[in-house]
């Protein structure tokens, strides 16, 4: 596929009076990862559930082509109190798939085979997350959004994710993450989408972005300004 995999068009969502995301267009391209970065409020993690469909527009939509099964991995995992196998096949059995051989291929896949039987909240924060990626993954997902899912993490842990998003990757799974922390963008990124203030401000490919950014608001941000 050469076009767009998501498109955004007029997309905008309010909360009574005030805007949290307003006037959005732009399209989403198959490949490497897109990370949607940003000063806090900027509207990052809205324009994640927006586009995954977990919140409707108030303006505009949200148009996807091509795109099957999708998934999504959010900053503090919400797990189930039960093992970490029945916390995926209870995801697994809420899409309709019935292939028990998806769990073990998961955990091996996030590195947690060995932690199978345990109670999943009783793991470490980075091992919790790692169960989290597991359960989307399980869905092959032809797109995976992730609202900063290493924000809370420590450094191995965090290494632990990106090796994970970047297998993903490599396969040809879609990946779009909003995440606060530059390097990991530097790391990982194919394109960067840069909000402040509900509007998009800049979208680029990674290396352009970070080398040669187009917008004042975007230098300002890259410098570590504080955005007015």
């Amino acid at each position: 596929m050469s076009g767009p995999v998501l498109r955004a068009e007029g997309l905008g969502y309010s909360v009574g009076e005030r805007a949290l995301l307003q006037g959005l267009d732009f399209g989403i391209a198959p490949g490497a990862p897109s990370f949607v970065i940003g000063p806090n409020g900027s509207g990052k993690s809205t324009l994640l559930r927006l586009l995954h469909g977990l919140l409707a527009p108030s303006q505009g939509r949200v148009v996807q082509a091509g795109i099957g099964r999708q998934a999504m991995v959010f900053q503090k995992p919400v797990l189930l109190r039960r093992s970490v196998t029945q916390n995926i096949a209870h995801a697994l059995s809420l899409a309709g798939i019935r292939d028990a051989a998806r769990i073990p291929a998961a955990l091996e896949e996030v590195g947690l085979p060995h932690l199978a039987h345990r109670p999943a909240r009783l793991l470490s924060g980075g091992e919790q997350q790692r169960v989290a990626l597991a359960r989307a993954l399980a869905l092959h997902p032809d797109i995976l959004f992730l609202d900063e899912p290493t924000a809370s993490l420590d450094p191995a842990a965090t290494r632990a994710v990106e090796a994970i998003l970047a297998r993903a990757a490599a396969r040809g799974m879609k990946i779009v993450m909003t995440t606060h922390d530059l390097h990991q963008a530097r790391r990982l990124a194919g394109e960067i989408l840069l909000l402040h203030r509900g509007r998009l401000i800049e979208q680029a490919p990674a290396e352009t972005f970070f080398q040669s950014p187009a917008s004042a608001e975007a230098q300002a941000f890259l410098r570590g300004d504080i955005l007015e």
